[in-house]
């Protein structure tokens, strides 16, 4: 009898973590494991900001594959996934096809326009390396062509960002820091930049308290950002940001949207039943009616069973989803019992920038400041060393000696 074959969907946190578990926890003579992965290498997904406002270098945000996964016991496969023919248990590539018994599926996120007019054709979106690399390329392109202009015109140095969560407001908080730095470069006066975020709810980042986002809100107002909250996009153009009942023009020469993130199309493609763009997974992580599938990180919504609501959608759940589903398919393979999914909230902590943050950490405690962010690149590290290991960490982790 052939030994089974366990197919991991992407190498973001859940797809990595997994896979290492796997090959931690199955010899070689148990099982096959074969991860598919669109690049060679893994991202954190959450650094993505930083090398979209330049202040990082996209490399550091970034590994090869096979600094951590050793490809004797893992088959490496780089390809683009296009649907699974789950009646099959076969995965379609754009190059070639797969077989599975048991399949995890981590494929990440897309940006979600929902449905703002022209929001996909003229806006950016911090979805990956390389499109993060482009905005911070764009950004610095823009003020390198103000400077050399004859003919100034100001909306040019203006970046509009459409979104007050997580990714938006960190995004922010890093251009806070760079956009002087490009004014010194480029000899510009600081008042001519423009650094706007335009949020249709009453508040940004409504995962946090009050009061925290009260002095968030504040620290980046002090540094140059403008908000704009309860104002809703109606349609982005080439010029801009078209926003409120009166259809005013917020004219920007860099405009980013961060305002939502859906899971992977193939998703739909597959024939999943989808709910708000993900799938709903029961605690075991499977959807219903499956035995073999597990829908991880932010392909899914994993009910929080205390409130009935999912949980956040964050870089920790991706990473305990990911642990639980190598040890639920190790029970499947050794015919033991599968067990829940308990998620254990480590807090949360954003960054304002390199040397401000706010955060809720371990038992509730509020940081701002400067010490919510050093916790901040703790966190980081720690994310870091759970994807890829002390050596990752080493090489790049944001507390690293060298």
């Amino acid at each position: 009898m052939s030994k089974p074959k366990v197919v991991v969907l992407g190498a973001g946190y859940a797809g990595l973590v997994a896979t290492r578990r796997l090959t931690q926890q199955l010899s070689a003579e148990e099982a096959e494991i074969v991860l598919i992965n669109k690049h060679n290498y893994h991202y954190e997904s959450t650094w993505l900001h930083e090398v979209a406002a330049g202040t990082i270098n996209p490399n550091q945000a970034r590994f090869m594959l096979t600094d951590v996964v050793n490809p004797k016991r893992v088959r490496l496969i780089y390809d683009n996934v296009t649907e699974v023919k789950r009646e099959d248990k076969r995965v379609v590539l754009e190059n070639s096809e797969v077989s599975y018994d048991y399949l995890v599926f981590a494929l990440g996120f897309v940006s979600n326009s929902f449905g703002i007019p022209g929001m996909e054709e003229n806006a950016y979106a911090i979805t990956d390396i390389d499109s993060s690399r482009l905005i911070a390329e764009h950004i610095e392109y823009q003020f390198a062509q103000y400077s050399s202009s004859e003919e100034k015109h100001d909306e040019q140095l203006t970046i509009v960002v459409g979104g007050g969560g997580f990714t938006g407001i960190e995004f922010v908080g890093e251009l806070a820091d760079k956009v002087p730095e490009l004014c010194k470069k480029y000899d510009i006066d600081r008042s001519k930049a423009k650094i706007i975020n335009v949020e249709a709810m009453p508040s940004i980042l409504p995962m946090f308290d009050d009061d925290l986002v009260a002095y968030g809100k504040q620290s980046l107002e002090n540094r140059g950002v403008e908000f704009r909250i309860g104002t809703a996009i109606k349609e982005c153009t080439e010029e801009g940001f078209v926003v409120g009942d009166d259809h005013e023009l917020i004219k920007a020469g860099t405009i980013v949207w961060t305002g939502g993130v859906m899971g992977n199309p193939v998703l739909s493609e597959s024939g999943f039943d989808m709910f708000k763009g993900k799938v709903n997974v029961g605690l075991d992580l499977r959807p219903e009616g499956e035995e073999s599938i597990f829908v991880l990180g932010d392909c899914s919504w994993t009910m929080d069973p205390e409130s009935g609501k999912p949980f956040p959608p964050t870089g920790q759940l991706a990473v305990q989803e990911g642990a639980k589903a190598a040890d639920n398919i190790v029970a499947l393979i050794r015919d033991e019992v599968v067990t829940d999914f308990v998620y254990s909230d480590k807090g949360t902590v954003a960054s304002l920038g390199l040397s401000d943050g706010i955060g809720n950490v371990l038992d509730g405690k509020k940081l701002s400041g400067k010490a919510a962010a050093a916790m901040k690149k703790v966190v980081d590290d720690r994310s870091l060393f759970l994807v890829g290991g002390a050596k990752t960490v080493l090489k790049k982790g944001k507390f690293r000696p060298f």
